[in-house]
């Protein structure tokens, strides 16, 4: 290994002849670290119809687009408290997803807003997402606007299938034509064990996305539109770094599909909601909760292939983007503020706003930074 003066004096390595795994590890690293793509953030409660309403659960919300002077989110929403499985999953409410409808609302200033209605209700019964539509992410193309989705059947069981939808519109108001299929769903290679309603018994996980496809996010890039998406797998296991979630994409010419889930995939080590904004001609993404490479923000310059940009302390969580913010301006300037959930309680989530700001200097209380 080809080791400089100046990478020794910067990473601290005491003797180059004799070098630990960690600091190998180091020496990889590229020379011009910076602090760019690190942040640290606060949280506050938004005013008007998103703020906390008891039995009401409010989540997941979307990116933010602005139109005449407004913002707009569209959310999962749902009432009632959570039973889980031990029910009866064909009347009671498993999750706090579950039985869910996508409302929409709107503000003048990202901190009061007002609920609207629905924009995309559960389908009929028999349709492939007549249980609950949910976790909603706008784009907005072509003077048209795109909503994606994840959708359940019934009945609710462990070992169910998620899957994809999408609804367009030509105006944020709506209304909503809802595809008649999925435009996504999880591969269909892996084999459960018996037929007990267990998802940890397989004979074979299958793919990373094997189980459900959730979280899904379309970003129009390279003339092509990439379906973002987080996978979860048959017999999901706990590694080293958590629960084995992992992200994907698939890729499309036209927003309405059909989606063609790229062979490079997973496209992640690890990952829960999805996270990503165009930022000098590549894609980025914010990797949170689950995995060896949680919380970490990655780049790409082809949307597929990612490297770890920097660590951070933590982020928000299902973060809602502002879309109007100046992507090229600063890798990070899109998370400036934007909207989170967090959980009251087991039961019942609600939307909050959240501020990033970059972290320049470490001081000490009185301290003078360089």
């Amino acid at each position: 290994m080809n080791i400089s003066d100046e990478q020794i004096d910067f990473l601290g390595i005491t003797n180059k002849d004799k070098l630990s795994a960690a600091s190998k590890r180091a020496l990889k690293w590229p020379m011009d670290l910076g602090n760019e793509w690190f942040f640290e953030y606060e949280v506050e409660d938004l005013k008007g119809d998103l703020a906390y309403e008891e039995g009401v659960v409010r989540r997941d919300p979307s990116a933010m687009i602005k139109h005449n002077g407004k913002y707009f989110v569209w959310y999962s929403k749902s009432v009632g408290a959570t039973d889980g499985f031990a029910g009866n999953i064909t009347n009671d409410k498993v999750f706090p997803w579950d039985r869910c409808d996508i409302w929409f609302a709107t503000s003048e200033d990202g901190i009061t807003w007002k609920e609207e209605g629905v924009a995309v209700q559960r389908g009929e019964r028999g349709t492939y997402d007549d249980r609950s539509v949910f976790t909603p992410e706008i784009m907005a193309y072509d003077g048209m606007y795109y909503l994606s989705y994840q959708t359940v059947k019934c009945p609710y069981t462990v070992r169910v299938k998620n899957e994809v939808g999408l609804a367009w519109s030509n105006s944020p108001y709506g209304p909503w034509t809802k595809s008649d299929e999925p435009i996504l769903k999880p591969a269909n290679n892996g084999i459960w064990k018996g037929e007990q309603d267990n998802r940890f018994a397989v004979e074979k996980k299958g793919d990373f996305d094997s189980h459900k496809v959730h979280d899904p996010c379309i970003l129009p890039y390279n003339n092509k539109f990439y379906l973002y998406y987080k996978g979860e797998q048959m017999g999901e296991a706990i590694t080293f770094g958590g629960r084995q979630i992992r992200h994907g994409v698939a890729i499309a010419d036209n927003p309405k599909g059909p989606y063609v889930k790229s062979p490079y995939n997973p496209i992640s080590n690890s990952g829960h909601e999805i996270c990503v904004w165009p930022y000098n001609g590549g894609i980025a993404s914010l990797i949170t909760t689950d995995g060896p490479e949680k919380n970490t923000v990655q780049w790409s310059p082809d949307g597929i292939n990612f490297d770890i940009k920097a660590v951070v302390k933590g982020a928000p969580h299902a973060i809602g983007l502002n879309r109007t913010a100046d992507t090229e301006r600063e890798p990070t300037e899109i998370l400036r503020w934007g909207l989170t959930h967090e959980y009251m309680n087991d039961d019942y989530q609600y939307i909050r706003r959240f501020t990033t700001w970059k972290m320049k200097h470490h001081t000490a209380k009185g301290e003078q930074s360089e």
